[in-house]
């Protein structure tokens, strides 16, 4: 028998959120230190607050894609230093994830938030004043670690604050924002780089009053996660998954890489695709190309919500599959029209693996689990989202980017193909455990 819960095969991607009504052991607002519950937001403008700054934090690292063309022609660096730009993000985000992922576990939601605000803004600043790749990569850095320490403790936040009568909401936020977020907050950047003014400062400008706005509506929320020992002890880099969960967590591997590699590379040398081996140069297309990909993964999280688990992973596997083959085939042929449907198909595969990737983690996962579960997977994710960029990046100052696109795509086919074979074992074994639970009934009977 699987260490896993056990679930029905059709059972719909809703995580089960725990209410001060239904489980003594579900979070509830803090009180203040003097005893007295703490005024702030309402728990529905606190989770629609909570969801609004995770697409803000999505948005602002999707930002600077567009802008990398601006960049490498004002610095004059190569492909290899864009990706490095790019990786930079990623280590900050996986070093804040090991050392803080569970951190909020420990003190509470509301201090990780506001830290985590407080480091976003001053990467906004960096950025606004950065004139060489040194700043760069400094605010990408510091934006890096700020994400990382808050992407956790939102995904964490909205299953705690989660409404009882809409049990799915939290995972289907979970897996919405991210991918919107992107999407986003590329669009916003290639459309004020190509109409306004300061194409390199002004997104950052608007996005640190964003970032300004979410700080005081982190002032004011409830805080969903009682304080316990062990604060200190959490901040040891280390990944670990109660061993319940490790069999859901690993067969949804596959899929994570899949999708995240390919997101990575469209974030990183997807505006650089579209201006070399199509010609279109425009900041607006630097950005469609990432929001070509995020957009349809975004709304198809919203359509499939209530699907069932296992439909909803083969869907994405196959999809991914195929929409990064017609992708491919596009910059084989120099098809645009190609290459923007494969773009539009492998991104709802996209959005139905985030769906069913954090939805299952929401709803499998206890209250003390979810900051540690939330930040392996992140790391799960965001390994792929970065490594593959930076060898692209390498390869394509050295090989060449037509080549370098056509064998990361050849990659993401197959891990998509492993993923629809780990889903298809997956469903064989719980089969055959239904069957054989049957059998034992029978007999006992």
């Amino acid at each position: 028998m699987s260490d896993a819960p056990t679930r029905d095969k059709n059972t719909p991607v809703t995580p089960v959120t725990p209410t001060a009504a239904t489980d003594p052991a579900a979070p509830v607002p803090a009180a203040s230190p003097t005893g007295r519950a703490r005024r702030g937001l309402s728990r529905p403008v606190a989770f629609a607050s909570i969801a609004a700054v995770f697409i803000l934090f999505m948005a602002a690292s999707s930002a600077p894609s567009p802008l990398y063309v601006i960049y490498q022609q004002e610095w004059s660096f190569s492909a290899t230093t864009l990706t490095s730009v790019f990786a930079v993000y990623v280590a900050g985000m996986i070093a804040a994830l090991l050392v803080l992922g569970a951190l909020s576990d420990h003190i509470g939601r509301r201090p990780v938030l506001a830290t985590a605000i407080a480091l976003e803004a001053v990467a906004m600043v960096l950025f606004i004043v950065a004139g060489d790749v040194s700043i760069l990569l400094t605010a990408r850095f510091v934006q890096g670690i700020a994400t990382g320490a808050a992407m956790t403790t939102l995904g964490a936040t909205l299953v705690d604050l989660n409404p009882p009568h809409a049990p799915h909401r939290a995972g289907v936020i979970t897996g919405a924002a991210p991918t919107f977020g992107l999407g986003l907050g590329a669009l916003g950047c290639g459309v004020l780089a190509q109409y306004g003014p300061h194409p390199t400062r002004l997104v950052y400008v608007l996005l640190l009053a964003g970032v300004v706005l979410a700080g005081l509506l982190v002032a004011l929320l409830p805080e969903t996660a009682q304080r316990r020992p062990g604060a200190a002890r959490s901040l040891r880099p280390r990944l670990g998954v109660a061993p319940r969960l490790r069999s859901d967590l690993i067969a949804l591997v596959p899929i994570l890489v899949a999708s995240w590699a390919l997101g990575g590379l469209y974030l990183s040398l997807g505006p650089s695709v579209a201006a070399n081996l199509f010609g279109l140069s425009s900041h607006v297309i630097g950005g469609l190309v990432v929001t070509l990909l995020c957009g349809p993964a975004s709304v198809t999280v919203f359509l499939l919500r209530g699907w069932p688990t296992e439909r909803t992973l083969a869907l994405a596997a196959g999809l991914l599959l195929g929409g990064t083959a017609v992708g491919l085939a596009g910059v084989q042929e120099h098809s645009l029209t190609m290459a923007a449907v494969g773009t539009a198909i492998a991104g709802v595969g996209f959005g139905g693996s985030a769906l069913a990737s954090f939805g299952t983690l929401a709803r499998i996962a206890e209250p003390a689990e979810r900051g540690e579960l939330f930040a392996v997977a992140f790391v799960i994710s965001y390994l792929a989202f970065s490594i593959p960029a930076v060898v692209a990046g390498f390869a394509a100052t050295n090989v060449g980017l037509h080549e370098t696109s056509v064998v990361y795509s050849a990659a993401v086919i197959a891990f998509s193909a492993l993923a629809l074979a780990a889903q298809w074992l997956r469903t064989a074994r719980a089969r055959n455990d239904d069957r054989r639970d049957r059998i034992a009934g029978i007999q006992d009977w």
